[in-house]
């Protein structure tokens, strides 16, 4: 939740551990995505293919910040 003092924008957050599980799951997301990158820009798959294999990957790996991430290509 945000909140405004002094015309200055604060930010409230609450602390969460992260899990080794959750660790690895964002390790094997970003390792899967430079892959898939690689394979786009070597014309190996098309843009299609990588947007839906990036919206697998999202359901896959379920990265924390997925909510945030940008659009396909």
């Amino acid at each position: 939740m945000a909140s405004v003092t002094d015309g200055k924008p604060g930010i409230n957050y609450e602390k969460k551990p992260v899990s080794h599980e959750q660790l690895q799951h964002e390790y094997d997301y970003f390792l899967a995505q430079q892959i898939l990158e690689s394979m786009l820009k070597n014309d190996l798959i098309t843009v299609g293919e990588f947007n839906q294999i990036t919206a697998l990957n999202r359901q896959s790996f379920s990265p924390a910040l997925a909510q945030i991430m940008p659009g396909n290509c």
